[in-house]
Order: C-alpha cells, then sequence, then structure tokens
C-alpha cells in the first residue's frame, strides 16, 4: 500500500523530460524559421525574374510580329519631338514610327514609344488616325521597363529593353524590302 502510494504521489515529469522536450521543440522552430528564410529568397529570386520570364516574351513577340509587318519606320528623340516635327534621329531615340501598307494600298501609321502619358511609364502603342494628330497611346504593352531606345546600326534596327532590375534586352531587325 505504501509503495501504491508513493507511485501517485509522483505524477509531474522530471526535469530531464522537460529540458529534452524544450530542447526538441526549439530544434523544430528553428527548422521550420530557416525553411521560412529560404521560401523568402526564393520569392525574392522568382520575382526579380518575373520580367525576363514574363514580359520579355511578350515584348519580343509583340515586337518581332509589329516590326516584321511594317514598310518603313523612323526614330525620333522622344514622342514630343514627333509631335512637334522635328527631324528623325538615329540613336538615342525612344519613339518609333512605323508605316504600313494597308490591302488597298493606303498607308497607316503608328508609334511604338516609351513615355509616361500621365499613366506610368511603360511602353505603348499608338495608332495615328488619317489627320495625323497623334492622341493619347492607345494601350500599355508593359510598364515593366526601366527603359526602352531605338536606334539604327549599320542599317540594322536595334530596340534596347533595360528591365526593372537592371536586365538589358536587345532585339534587333533589319527594314523589309
Amino acid at each position: 500500500m505504501k509503495a501504491n502510494c508513493k507511485r501517485k504521489s509522483r505524477r509531474g515529469y522530471t526535469l530531464v523530460e522537460l529540458s529534452l522536450a524544450m530542447a526538441i521543440g526549439t530544434m523544430v522552430a528553428s527548422m521550420a524559421l530557416l525553411l521560412f528564410n529560404q521560401q523568402m529568397a526564393f520569392l525574392k529570386i522568382f520575382k526579380a525574374q518575373d520580367f525576363l520570364t514574363r514580359e520579355a516574351p511578350m515584348i519580343n513577340n509583340y515586337v518581332v510580329r509589329v516590326i516584321g509587318t511594317a514598310e518603313d519606320y523612323r526614330l525620333y528623340e522622344d514622342i514630343d519631338a514627333l509631335k512637334n516635327g522635328s527631324d528623325p534621329v538615329m540613336t538615342g531615340a525612344t519613339a518609333l514610327v512605323l508605316r504600313f501598307r494597308e490591302a488597298n494600298g493606303t498607308m497607316r501609321a503608328s508609334v511604338l514609344s516609351f513615355e509616361d502619358p500621365g499613366t506610368g511609364a511603360g511602353l505603348y502603342y499608338t495608332m495615328i488616325p488619317d489627320s495625323g494628330v497623334i492622341p493619347a497611346p492607345d494601350w500599355a504593352l508593359s510598364k515593366q521597363p526601366s527603359q526602352v531606345s531605338f536606334a539604327v546600326d549599320q542599317g540594322v534596327l536595334r530596340m534596347i529593353v533595360a528591365g526593372p532590375n537592371g536586365e538589358e534586352l536587345i532585339y534587333s531587325g533589319t527594314q523589309q524590302l
């Protein structure tokens, strides 16, 4: 009977058992924190490459299609220089005027430009109406580039797109003959 009483009064955990449980809990918490930090680092890398994986291919597809079907093009320092009737340039341009021949033989024009029309800087596309007055851009091709410039180098049209994280993509194409 005396042994039974001793056993009933000893219902708690020993100091060794509590220390072991605390050590295991601390190890599990530190491993969870390490995994969380690793996931945050992967997310940061993924976000940094978003421009290269999403925007750059879309810009490439559009530029290849539009420039490839253009009859000719002219480069202007910026959209304001185009609107003011300044002379075309060969380098350092942020506005590209493209002319297209329609099926009926008439010509139409559009502008691909890096500008800020009040909705944020980006690469914008604008259709020029028959009146010749350049309206606000029709749509933004991409608002992620930090800079876009056009140049003609030895007869080759080059479009340099700088991404938000310092990436630089160069598109090249010749004028259709």
